[in-house]
């Protein structure tokens, strides 16, 4: 069968594949690929920064944002014929960790975690995969191809609890919300954030295509300056990585606000920043910044009722170009208007 592939370590590897079917070993679920979608973590993937292949094999299949149709489900599996999935990524160590031992694999203490389509387990971007029930997310039949932002949607939603529980180290009643980066996890964010009641503006570059009337229509304001902000947000998510930005957005938060850093920069370059007047400022306002990436079985879950409770026809305008699976490389090569580009796992 064919699949997206890549040689891990090696730029420029990747390519439709011809695989094996799934083995049981992957799981008692047997799913039809329907869609999977590209991310930054892809592209880093097919450009040889990161990624481990399965034992035995120098090749490993992409894919860790999925959605499937179910083939063959065993009973009592909670799964029938025809039912839409989405696969949970990670997968908790062996030995395990603390962390792991309580459902926690996001907070991996010792890094012998797996990954589906990124570290030592192939991914779901293969016109047929196998999954365990316990990590199949079940997807209503309402959002259709929109299950495929179940994944990175469960990024946000994972993202939001932690600053709650940061937040809640003292009197906390959030009231603006600065999202920075309107990409899908920006937009995703800013969309959860409106969910919650929250004031949000979202800073970005962009002044033309898709993104600033996306954000306005969730009732966001959309601004491409920092200094245009009117007024100092209780919360900042960073969907960007730029070391220069979370800098001058931490130094914006407010006595006892919190900073959720859920992007990485690719670039290699470092940033000249006077890190001790950035910690005497949080130190002196009881600010935090933490770190967010991945997600618990609990978070997809939370995910889909994030997109179920949102304007459909606004999700749909996320999913800016889709590729067929024969030609999935394409869907790396970046096009001015893309948001999030899916690969059609039939075509």
């Amino acid at each position: 069968m064919r699949a997206m592939t890549v040689v891990p370590g090696t730029a420029d590897s990747a390519s439709v594949g011809e695989v094996p079917e799934p083995p049981e070993s992957d799981g008692s679920v047997l799913v039809e690929g329907l869609y999977a979608g590209i991310c930054g973590t892809d592209i880093e993937l097919c450009s040889g920064l990161l990624g481990s292949a399965p034992a035995g094999t120098d090749r490993l299949v992409l894919g860790h944002e999925s959605l499937g149709r179910v083939l063959e489900a065993p009973v009592g599996s909670g799964f029938t014929t025809g039912d839409l999935v989405a696969g949970i990524v990670r997968r908790p160590d062996p030995e395990p960790c603390p962390a792991c031992a309580r459902g926690e694999w996001d907070f991996c203490r010792n890094g012998r975690y797996t990954e589906r389509g990124i570290k030592e387990l192939d991914g779901y971007g293969a016109e047929r995969w196998r999954v365990d029930p316990y990590y199949a997310v079940p997807v209503p039949p309402r959002l259709g191809y929109l299950g495929v932002l179940v994944e990175p949607a469960s990024i946000l939603t994972k993202a939001w609890e932690q600053i709650d529980r940061v937040g809640s180290r003292s009197w906390y009643g959030p009231e603006r919300v600065l999202v920075t980066g309107a990409g899908p996890i920006g937009l995703l964010a800013a969309l959860t954030a409106k969910q919650r009641g929250y004031s949000v503006t979202v800073l970005d570059r962009a002044t033309e295509g898709p993104k600033p009337q996306l954000v306005r229509d969730l009732g966001a304001e959309y601004l491409n300056d920092l200094s245009e902000l009117p007024v100092a947000p209780d919360v900042v998510v960073e969907a960007t990585g730029a070391g220069r930005l979370v800098f001058d957005c931490a130094k914006l938060l407010p006595p006892a606000g919190v900073m959720c850093l859920t992007g990485i920069s690719p670039d290699q370059a470092t940033v000249d920043v006077q890190l001790d007047a950035l910690a005497r400022q949080l130190v002196v306002r009881n600010a935090a910044l933490v770190g967010s990436v991945n997600a618990a079985k609990r978070h997809y879950a939370d995910a889909v009722e994030v997109l179920l409770a949102a304007d459909q026809s606004w999700l749909e305008r996320l999913v800016t170009r889709f590729v067929p699976l024969s030609d999935w490389p394409a869907a790396l090569v970046k096009e001015a208007d893309d948001i999030k580009v899916v690969v059609d796992l039939r075509a």
